[in-house]
């Protein structure tokens, strides 16, 4: 069921990443890490994979999807890391993201869920402890009730 999901997560991230205006690949090298992130509207999860995995589908609840990649080896496998982020909207509002890891075969996914208003825009700071060293990443996104 988690593969469906992680098809689906991948998916949709390709439609996304095609719909957006002019947005390029959604992710970030770090040292030895490549990140790949996105945040999408939860309506776009499946509904029998969003109960599977504990996702609350909502026109105004998010998806935080975070996976890391060791890009010192070849094949580029995944990698499990420490994670906590915050989500800081236009008026300086803060919600601290809590992420699960998901882990399916080599695969490691990292999941938030966001609560927001249609048009919401924010802006996140993801830490990532990997072997002792720490790593930002920041994108903004705004986000859209269905």
């Amino acid at each position: 069921m988690l593969t469906h999901l992680i098809k689906s997560l991948l998916a949709l991230s390709a439609v996304l990443l095609l719909s957006a205006p002019v947005q390029a690949e959604q992710k970030q090298v770090m040292g030895d890490i490549d990140v790949h992130y996105i945040a999408l509207n939860s309506t776009l999860i499946p509904a029998k994979v969003a109960t599977n995995y504990g996702i609350t589908r909502s026109k105004i609840n998010a998806l935080i999807n975070i996976s890391v990649l060791d890009n010192t080896t070849p094949n580029k496998p995944a990698k499990s890391v420490g994670i906590s982020g915050v989500a800081k909207n236009l008026l300086g509002h803060k919600k601290d993201l809590e992420f699960i890891e998901v882990v399916e075969g080599d695969a490691i996914y990292y999941l938030a869920q966001l609560r927001f208003t249609n048009e919401e825009q924010f802006t996140f700071t993801i830490t990532l402890l990997d072997q002792g060293k720490e790593h930002t990443l920041t994108f903004k996104q705004k986000l859209y009730a269905d």
